[in-house]
C-alpha cells in the first residue's frame, strides 16, 4: 500500500462527465488499495468568473472578500468529486481548507502555505478518499486566503511533502510537458524526463504546465512529480532531481508568455540608491518586478531604467512611479504589447554559441530584441508581441526540437 495525491487541473473537473471519469481515476487507484488523497481545482472557467461578477461588483472589489468569493470554485468541485466517487461504492469525504484547516501567511490572494494539520486526513485515509480543495488556505487570523493561479499545483506538492506521500501525480489536459506549447507548435515533442532547475525555469517564463512556486517547493524537498493527462493513459513526464540533467542537449524547451509590460524611465540621476528608490514602493505594493536594464549616459550623470512586470499592474505601476518623490526622471515610457520568449537547457552551461545562435535566428526573421535576460541555464528576451508565434517557431527549429 502506497500513498499518492492525484492533483486535477481545472480543465480535468471541467464538467460532470470530466468529473465522473476522474472519479474512474481515483477508484482504480484505490481499488489497487493505495491511500489517495485527491488535490482539485475549480472547474474550468469558474474562477474567470467569479472575478468577473467581483468587476462587475466594484473595480476595486476588496481583496478579502474576492478570496472568500475565489474559494467558493474548488469547494464546488471537491463535493461534486466526493458524490462522484460514493456513487462508485468508494467512501470518500470533502474537506474545506479551515477544516483541516491548511495554514497559510502572506497577503490576500497571494498567500502561501505554511502548514496542514494531517491527523484528522491521515487518520480518515484508513477508511476512504479525502478529497481536497487546493489554491487556498486559512491564515491565524482566520481569514480565508488563496495562493495565486495554479495554486492548487502548490497545495499538491504541500500535501506530498507533509503527508509524506509515495508519489504526487499532476493531472492536466496534456500528456506531459513538452519542448514548446504543442497547440501552437505542432511539432513540439514530449519530454519523458525533466530536472527541477529545467522545469521551474520553464514554469517562470511562460510555461503553463505547472506553476513555478509548486515546482520549487518539490525542488527544496525532493519530491519526485509526474505531470500527465486525465484522458490517455499514456506515460506522463517525471520531474526529479539533478541527477536527471540530461547536459548532451543545449536546449530542453521554448517558452513564451504574453502578460508582460515594459516600463522605461528616461533620464535618471545617476548615483548610488538610485534604483533602490525606485524599486522599494514596487515592493511595498507586491509588483514582482522581472527584467532590469540600466544604460549610463557617456557623462555619467543620467540613466535609463527599463524593467518588466506583468500587464495588468502597468497603471498601478505607473502611478506609484509618477508618485514617487525620491527620485528624479525626464520621462515614463511604457510598452504593454510585448512578449517574453526564452530558450531552457541544462546543456547551455557546457555548450558554447547558444546566445549567438538565439540572436542571430530572431535576426533572420527580422524580429527586434528590446530587452534581454540570462542564467545559467535560461536566455529570455523582450520582443513585440506580433511576433511571438515566429519566434518561438525558429527557436524551436535551430535547436533541433522539432
Amino acid at each position: 500500500m502506497i500513498k499518492k495525491i492525484l492533483k486535477f487541473g481545472g480543465t480535468s473537473v471541467g464538467t460532470i462527465e470530466r468529473i465522473q471519469h476522474v472519479a474512474n481515476i481515483i477508484k482504480k487507484e484505490h481499488d489497487l488499495g493505495n491511500k489517495i488523497i485527491a488535490i482539485v481545482s475549480a472547474m474550468s472557467g469558474k474562477t474567470n468568473e467569479l472575478i468577473k461578477m467581483s468587476q462587475d461588483v466594484s473595480e476595486d472589489f476588496d481583496k478579502r472578500e474576492l478570496d472568500v468569493l475565489l474559494a467558493s470554485g474548488e469547494q464546488v468541485t471537491c463535493a461534486l468529486l466526493a458524490g462522484a466517487l460514493r456513487k462508485l461504492n468508494i467512501k470518500s469525504k470533502s474537506w474545506l481548507n479551515w477544516q483541516i484547516p491548511i495554514l497559510t501567511e502572506g497577503d490576500n490572494t497571494n498567500s502561501r502555505i505554511i502548514n496542514v494539520n494531517t491527523n484528522k486526513i491521515e487518520e480518515y485515509l484508513n477508511e476512504g478518499v479525502a478529497v481536497i480543495p487546493g489554491f487556498q488556505g486559512i491564515s491565524k487570523d482566520r481569514n480565508i486566503t488563496t495562493i495565486g493561479r495554479g495554486g492548487s499545483d502548490a497545495t499538491a506538492v504541500a500535501f506530498a511533502k507533509l503527508f509524506r506521500a509515495d508519489e504526487c501525480i499532476i493531472y492536466t489536459d496534456v500528456d506531459g510537458v513538452y519542448s514548446t506549447d504543442p497547440n501552437k507548435i505542432p511539432v513540439a515533442k514530449k519530454i519523458d524526463k525533466i530536472s527541477y532547475d529545467e522545469m521551474l525555469e520553464l514554469s517562470s517564463v511562460g510555461a503553463k504546465v505547472m506553476q513555478s512556486s509548486a515546482v520549487q517547493t518539490a525542488m527544496m524537498y525532493d519530491i519526485p512529480l509526474e505531470v500527465k493527462s486525465t484522458f490517455t493513459d499514456r506515460k506522463g513526464t517525471k520531474i526529479f532531481n539533478q541527477e536527471n540533467i540530461d547536459y548532451s542537449k543545449s536546449v530542453t524547451g521554448v517558452a513564451y508568455s504574453k502578460d508582460d509590460a515594459k516600463l522605461t524611465l528616461l533620464g535618471v540621476e545617476d548615483k548610488p540608491g538610485v534604483a533602490a528608490n525606485i524599486f522599494e514602493p514596487l515592493n511595498n505594493a507586491q509588483i514582482n518586478v522581472d527584467m532590469v536594464i540600466q544604460n549610463i549616459s557617456a557623462d555619467h550623470k543620467k540613466t535609463d531604467i527599463t524593467f518588466t512586470i506583468k500587464r495588468d499592474e502597468l497603471l498601478k505601476t505607473k502611478k506609484i512611479l509618477e508618485n514617487n518623490q525620491s527620485i528624479n526622471y525626464n520621462e515614463i515610457t511604457h510598452n504593454e504589447k510585448v512578449a517574453k520568449v526564452s530558450i531552457v537547457g541544462a546543456g547551455m552551461v557546457s555548450t558554447p554559441g547558444v546566445t549567438y545562435k538565439m540572436f542571430k535566428g530572431l535576426a533572420e526573421e527580422n524580429i527586434n530584441i528590446l530587452a534581454i535576460s540570462t542564467s545559467e541555464i535560461k536566455i529570455s528576451v523582450i520582443i513585440d508581441e506580433k511576433n511571438t508565434l515566429n519566434a518561438v517557431k525558429k527557436l524551436h527549429t535551430i535547436f533541433d526540437l522539432d
